[in-house]
């Protein structure tokens, strides 16, 4: 059981490892990653699957505790130099695993009573625990072999008999693993909806409802919150693009730019996405009008003061894709304060932390 479980948790944790990190270098690219901007969707598969494979892994490794608890208090402690390098990985490995779920849940709930940056902490925490994991297999891969699959030791003619039939009483191991299964399917089930609009009505558990929100969409940041609702509502608002030369528009005249319609989805580090109309100036014609080349890497700035996010950089593959816009409306009215009014990014394929809300300057790199 113990081992099945192993497998499980390998497949969840490997799974969320991946698109943990898919995720992580879109927001803090290294110089040698050029992100794609096409599929759209992209992110919202990966970043999905990071959310919901984490979830699923909770009643998993609750279980897998459960059954290798006793094992733990085994005497003597340590039998042999593999036993004691086992029992050493096995600190970092749960310690890591619980921090991982009790935070990233916490996360995707926004509930931040933590005092530490939340992805850069998760994102080194990732690789402490796979790290673990991969040392842990090792030292457990024979007793894996011997108790998974056709020649398990307990189907074999010397096997003791103590192993050969169910307990008369309490919870069989099937039913044990059943139980564990369903539990983790019923979470994916009710939460998945957050990602996925075919299993929508199904999202009973999942923290947010991606149709909730000002204009049928979620905020997680308001403008109050940001301290921009004047600087945003300011009749003198001005958007300046600078390049080799520095463009300035007025509001009405950022209005007055050739509009266009896309239909992108939004998705959030925390797993929920939601596909919307946005209108606005696409980004490179900006870009052109302040003669910014091509190949150039621009900074789009927020009104925020200050904050992490409050500023992104997009790389030419968005930066020129004509699906990114510089929105002014959503769903065919102006945006809402909440959502970035008066102007906001919005490209494909980026998480929405980087599609960087109430913006009053982009600049060339």
């Amino acid at each position: 059981m113990a081992s099945l479980l192993g497998i499980a948790l390998g497949i969840t944790f490997g799974t969320c490892f991946l698109t943990g990190l898919v995720s992580h270098f879109m927001q803090h690219p290294p110089d040698w990653l050029q992100w794609p901007s096409r599929p759209v969707w992209l992110y919202r598969v990966t970043q999905g699957l990071h959310v919901t494979t984490g979830l699923a892994s909770v009643p998993l490794l609750l279980v897998k505790l459960w059954t290798v608890y006793p094992r733990l208090w085994e005497w003597p402690p340590l039998r042999s130099v593999g036993h004691a390098l086992e029992r050493l990985t096995i600190v970092p490995l749960i310690a890591g695993a619980i921090f991982q779920l009790a935070s990233g849940i916490a996360n995707i709930a926004q509930w931040y009573r933590f005092r530490f940056f939340f992805t850069v902490t998760h994102y080194w925490v990732a690789w402490i625990i796979i790290g673990a994991l991969v040392v842990h297999i090792a030292a457990k891969l024979t007793v894996v072999r011997a108790n998974v699959g056709r020649n398990r030791y307990e189907d074999l003619p010397h096997a003791g008999m103590q192993d050969a039939g169910p307990p008369t009483g309490g919870l069989t191991r099937r039913g044990l693993a059943v139980a564990t299964g369903t539990a983790a399917a019923v979470i994916v089930a009710t939460t998945a909806g957050q990602s996925v609009p075919a299993l929508a009505p199904l999202d009973l558990l999942a923290p947010r409802r991606p149709d909730l929100g000002p204009q049928g969409l979620p905020v997680n940041r308001t403008a109050r919150a940001a301290r921009v609702a004047a600087a945003a509502r300011d009749p003198e608002y001005r958007l300046e693009v600078v390049g080799v030369r520095r463009v300035v528009y007025h509001l009405a005249e950022v209005h007055a730019l050739p509009r266009h319609t896309v239909r992108l989805p939004i998705t959030c580090v925390e797993g929920w996405s939601a596909d919307a109309t946005w209108h606005g100036p696409r980004l490179r014609d900006l870009l052109d009008a302040a003669l910014i080349p091509v190949d150039a890497t621009v900074r789009v700035e927020s009104l925020e003061a200050r904050g992490g996010y409050r500023a992104s950089e997009v790389r030419p593959a968005h930066a020129r894709d004509p699906l990114t816009l510089l929105a002014t409306g959503l769903d065919g009215a102006d945006l809402d304060l909440d959502h970035g009014y008066p102007a906001r990014l919005i490209a494909p394929d980026r998480p929405g932390v980087l599609q960087t809300k109430w913006v009053h300057r982009v600049v060339m790199l």
